[in-house]
């Protein structure tokens, strides 16, 4: 996958924040956190905000992957899952190195998708 990037965009999801979310970690973790906080000049909060998210992405994509790779989901549905669009899941598919046919069945169950 990507390297993790500080997400800049975060800023809609701030306004729109109805919880806060706590979790422990050790002592070690904290001050590698807070260092990498000050040198992006963000402070903790936003740098773990960013960490969450982009684990979530990250996540959901593999999770739609495999679903995909198994025949659970559509590579469409995969890609509405992962608020990818089609061609973005594709690079994803070709990433994770899988190899599947893409049958005339799925794509007309994908264009139905498509037309609601």
């Amino acid at each position: 996958m990507q390297s993790m990037q500080l997400h800049t965009d975060y800023r809609d999801e701030v306004i729109s924040m109805a919880k806060t979310v706590t979790t422990r970690l050790g002592d070690e973790y904290v001050r590698q956190i807070d260092e990498m906080a000050a040198r992006k000049g963000v402070d903790r909060s936003a740098l773990l905000r960013s960490f969450f998210l982009c684990a979530l992405k990250e996540h959901t994509i593999r999770d739609s992957l495999e679903d995909y790779k198994a025949g659970i989901v559509t590579l469409w549905e995969a890609a509405q899952r992962c608020n990818l669009s089609l061609w973005e899941m594709v690079q994803e598919v070709r990433r994770a190195h899988i190899h599947t046919s893409y049958d005339l069945k799925e794509f007309k169950k994908d264009l139905s998708a498509l037309n609601g």
